[in-house]
């Protein structure tokens, strides 16, 4: 009979084999272990998410995005930003739906209620990774345990690289409005605002 300790061992180098990589007699540099990741993404183009439109680019509210453009903030947050991969979402929400890049919000529920859909002013125009423009509206359909108070947590997708299109957002106080409530999951992307 093999001992717990060798299962164990056997075990751990069938997952993860020895690579030239690993077999070096120092430390791995960080770039080697970025380049050798199998959960890497595409870091969107540096333009994305950027501050400024496109130039000759109009972006036309419709009448509620205008009146929450011009209204009072119900909340003013700090935000931070997670993703999937690499110890962000690992799943589900906190209702139990799929996550929503760029849809998704994660709140403290004593402050932002679950199910509240939320109008982000410094989201709306935002340039996406597939080239179009957000319209503003988030879904606070997810929880944490270090979202206390006036903090909120935006779900950028999947890998490190999707957080690129928000990050000037990280650790800024957002203007977010109340735009009413919604059942059920987060809407897909192509309906989310309708």
């Amino acid at each position: 009979m093999i001992g717990t300790a060798a299962a164990f061992a056997m075990l751990w180098a069938m997952v993860f084999p020895v690579t030239d990589a690993s077999a070096s007699d120092g430390p791995i540099p960080y770039e080697a272990a970025v380049a050798a990741d199998s959960n890497k993404s595409k870091t969107p183009d540096a333009s994305i998410g950027s501050d400024e439109q496109a130039a000759g680019e109009d972006h036309a509210l419709d009448a509620q995005q205008a009146e929450l453009m011009d209204g009072d903030p119900d909340w003013r947050p700090s935000a931070r930003l997670y993703h999937a991969g690499g110890g962000g979402a690992t799943g589900r929400d906190s209702l139990g739906c799929q996550p929503i890049a760029m849809r998704t919000v994660a709140v403290d529920p004593k402050v932002i209620p679950r199910r509240t859909r939320l109008f982000i002013r410094e989201t709306v125009g935002m340039r996406l990774a597939d080239g179009t423009r957000h319209d503003g509206y988030w879904y606070a359909s997810d929880t944490g345990g270090a979202i206390k108070g006036q903090k909120v947590d935006l779900f950028t997708g999947h890998g490190r690289g999707s957080m690129a299109q928000a990050q000037r957002l990280n650790m800024r106080t957002l203007t977010v409005a109340d735009a009413g409530r919604f059942d059920g999951c987060p809407p897909p992307w192509e309906s989310a605002s309708n």
